[in-house]
């Protein structure tokens, strides 16, 4: 006890001053807006640094995994293609020039820009995802987000240099989907409980399809384009009404180990998003 009142009153003066450095920064932060919006500024791009130092050296243990993941998902994105490319031959009457021109025409305004995750959530019912991309590199709100191994969200809010992303594990998360070859689309959402699996609502009774057929995007929104897979049908059962099937799916994306994402940038986006908006803004003129 004595030596600790010893070394209070030998550095007291330094302690004094150090505690009234805290004070004074508290009160130029909290009660000055400039100030305060250089500081959250700062402190966001020091935590995204220090999240993208973290996720490096999870990437660095990872990697076997993850090129497992994408030659899988590759075999399968080139398996459709080909399919795809089959069936344009068909109705093209075998002009392959103008099916490759067909394919390259239908894509030509969806861009993918890379990016990193650089922390993620698991455990709550609000997850969120952030990558090192932000408004500087093009990056702006709602824009689709997919991976290697299929889809993962919706870009949610943007800053200068990092985004923060709705991912498909978030209760608030609800995705127009289609049971591949049938056309039967529903929505897709989270009940906050297993990460690996969402739950697809809406299906149609009448429609047909078996456990194990592939749940992907069904296009009907402005955020995804049709085709990107979600999942495979896990179990079948019946909505709480009875008037519909409601499908558990198991989602292709493993959020658990989530390291590199793409961001559809869509050149139409913007102009359907505005054309959208002046449709809705024109119906309540009208009420």
């Amino acid at each position: 006890m004595q030596n600790l009142l010893a070394f209070l009153t030998k550095y007291f003066h330094w302690l004094l001053f150090f505690l009234l450095e805290v004070v004074s920064l508290v009160l130029l932060f909290s009660y000055n807006s400039f100030q305060g919006s250089v500081w959250v500024s700062s402190a966001n791009a020091v935590a995204g640094k220090v999240y993208e130092w973290q996720s490096a050296v999870e990437q660095f243990f990872s990697l076997q995994q993850r090129t497992w993941q994408l030659e899988a998902r590759n075999v399968e994105l080139e398996q459709r293609l080909w399919q795809a490319r089959q069936k344009l031959l068909e109705q093209q009457s075998h002009d392959t020039a103008a099916v490759d021109s067909a394919l390259a025409s239908a894509t030509s305004h969806l861009l993918m820009l890379p990016a990193k995750v650089v922390n993620s959530t698991l455990n709550r019912p609000d997850n969120l995802i952030t990558i090192d991309r932000g408004r500087r590199d093009g990056i702006r709100p709602d824009m689709g987000v997919v991976s290697g191994m299929g889809l993962v969200g919706v870009v949610y809010m943007v800053g200068d240099h990092y985004s923060v992303l709705l991912p498909l594990v978030n209760t608030h998360s609800r995705v127009s989907c289609a049971i591949r070859g049938s056309g039967y689309f529903g929505y897709l959402i989270w009940d906050g409980a297993n990460p690996t699996e969402a739950y697809m609502d809406d299906v149609p009774r009448h429609a047909k399809f078996e456990e194990g057929e592939w749940i992907e995007t069904s296009g009907y929104s402005s955020i995804f384009p049709p085709g990107i897979t979600v999942g495979q049908i896990a179990s079948i059962g019946n909505s709480a009404d009875g008037l519909s099937y409601r499908l558990k799916v198991k989602l292709s994306t493993d959020f658990g180990c989530l390291r590199d994402v793409r961001v559809i940038t869509d050149t139409t986006f913007l102009e359907r998003r505005q054309l959208l908006m002046a449709a809705r803004d024109s119906m309540a003129l009208v009420r």
